[in-house]
């Protein structure tokens, strides 16, 4: 069976395409470096992540961008003998402008090195490549409306202004009219469209009703690529509003593929809440997640779920019996450069803020855990809700300015450290939190701890909404700093859902906010699932 999530942890938006007898699905990765993450599967169950396309200064450079702008949404698709890969590189969240800056780039190989990229247009974000079968291709976006007067539908943001379409070709870029083909359902917020031809019949998928509970996959087409759209029976393919106890929430945001057998399969974002500490609320650490359900047409040539329904079930069959491969702990080390498993943040110059050496990860101290620009942080993905991580930190803090260690990271405004410094008595130990204060970004600190100069190992225990740091320099481990609200590192903690688009990370940070670059040495990091 195909378990859902297909991806787990932060992986959202995907967009999802068949080569052969291989799929592959691309996710946003917003403010994490190198944009978009490439996973590879043959059997629709177990996926391995290939690529990460956008890895050099001149397809993407983030310095700057906001807390969850960076790419969103991208679009892949194989055409001509080439990989083309689609983005947005939104510079701006807040207020009543995006500047999003879209792009497409291409390359022979998923994993090779790709194009520098084509500039495209900048008048919303959700980009989208249609290969036609007469040759023509068309770019499309939802059209972002900064006056607040859009066809969105939706009261509740009244900024989207439709999908428009226009044609693109690498000779000439965009030329011809725009047209603007489709507003949307009554659930309004309608972006990422993406265009399949079948039967004569030219369909148009997008995600509508935000980023939360209302989430849903629609369906549209026309007899032109160009529209006039008819709305789907239904309006949407996979929804579960109104169906708070289904163990997948939050679905939109997906894709069509056919088999080379005629199954048909929609890939989905998705996210699986739990209860805050408190046993209320519902937060969603692991952010919004990949998922697929299969389809089939019906006599109208339309698209359903093969239930009937709008809910997407957790299993689904798949194209062959295969056992999906269970997550097991995962002990990183160095030796070979970074796992591909971390990121950081933002900037195209990692040798700035990190290198592998003698088997040791060594972080440069750089900005403060606040900053949008050069922060010496490099973390995994939480892909569970249960874990446990550890690592060991060597690291001369001379003064309280100086602060490396083990943090859980959302983002600015959302995270818990583990950090060593200085408290002018000496090395000490101490937790720094911002727990979702926007937009001050207020700290809370734990009393110092003060231990003895040398390596330290240092250790975070997640069980859902709560989390523990420990450490230790011999014997056992000790507690540092109380039991903590995980549940702020969610989507839904601090400004909640719709300002919070990401995941929850695990990992290792140094900053130096004396500007002097003093550096921490990290000789392993343990990742256990429960």
């Amino acid at each position: 069976m195909i378990r859902n999530p297909v991806l787990p942890g932060f992986n959202p938006d995907p967009s999802f395409v068949r080569v052969d007898q291989d799929y592959y699905i691309a996710t946003s990765t917003f403010e994490w470096y190198p944009g978009v993450q490439i996973h590879h599967s043959r059997d629709l169950v177990n996926w391995r992540l290939v690529a990460r396309p956008l890895n050099r200064p001149d397809l993407l450079d983030m310095r700057g961008n906001p807390d969850s702008c960076g790419i969103w949404a991208p679009c892949l698709s194989h055409h001509d003998g080439l990989f083309w890969l689609v983005y947005t590189d939104v510079k701006r969240l807040d207020g009543a402008f995006k500047d999003a800056h879209n792009y497409i780039t291409c390359c022979e190989t998923i994993d090779g090195a790709w194009q520098a990229p084509w500039y495209v247009n900048s008048s919303g974000f959700d980009p989208s490549l249609f290969h036609d079968d007469d040759g023509r291709k068309w770019f499309m976006n939802m059209q972002w409306n900064h006056r607040g007067s859009g066809t969105g539908g939706n009261p509740a943001h009244d900024s989207f202004d439709g999908i428009v379409l226009q044609e693109w070709s690498v000779s000439t870029g965009l030329t011809g009219p725009v047209t603007r083909i489709w507003d949307g359902s009554a659930r309004g917020l309608t972006e990422a469209p993406h265009i399949f031809k079948r039967n004569g019949w030219y369909y148009l998928t997008t995600a509508e009703g935000g980023t939360g509970y209302q989430h849903a996959v629609s369906l549209a087409r026309s007899r032109s690529v160009q529209g006039p759209y008819e709305m789907h029976p239904d309006a949407h393919v996979i929804c579960t509003d109104g169906h708070p106890d289904h163990p997948i929430q939050r679905t939109g945001h997906g894709q069509y593929v056919e088999t080379p057998d005629g199954d048909v399969y929609h890939s989905f974002l998705m996210g699986r809440p739990i209860a805050g500490p408190n046993g209320t609320g519902r937060y969603c650490p692991l952010g919004r997640e990949t998922g697929i359900e299969k389809c089939v047409w019906g006599k109208d040539d339309w698209l359903y779920l093969e239930t009937k329904g709008l809910l997407p079930r957790v299993e689904v069959p798949a194209l062959m019996p295969v056992e999906p491969i269970a997550a097991s702990p995962v002990q990183y080390r160095f030796d070979a450069g970074l796992p591909d498993d971390f990121q950081w943040l933002r900037t195209p110059f990692p040798k700035r803020i990190f290198r592998c050496e003698a088997g040791q990860l060594i972080l440069r101290g750089r900005e403060s855990l606040g900053s949008w620009f050069e922060q010496s942080l490099v973390a995994r993905r939480q892909t569970d809700h249960v874990y446990s991580a550890e690592t060991s930190v060597s690291f001369e803090a001379r003064s309280y300015q100086h602060g490396a260690g083990l943090i859980t990271y959302y983002n600015r405004f959302k995270f818990h450290a583990a950090i060593l410094s200085d408290e002018r008595t000496g090395p000490a130990l101490r937790v720094i939190s911002c727990a979702g204060d926007y937009p001050d970004g207020a700290l809370t600190l734990s009393p110092p701890v003060r231990i003895k100069d040398g390596p330290v190992d240092l250790r975070v225990d997640v069980s859902g909404a709560t989390q523990q740091f420990f450490w230790r320099q011999s014997g056992a481990w000790t507690p540092l700093g109380t039991t903590l609200n995980a549940a702020i590192i969610s989507d839904e903690g601090g400004r909640g859902e719709h300002a919070s688009f990401t995941g929850a990370f695990v990992g290792m940070v140094c900053y130096d906010l004396t500007g002097q670059a003093n550096e921490a040495r990290f000789d392993h990091f343990r990742y256990t699932p429960a």
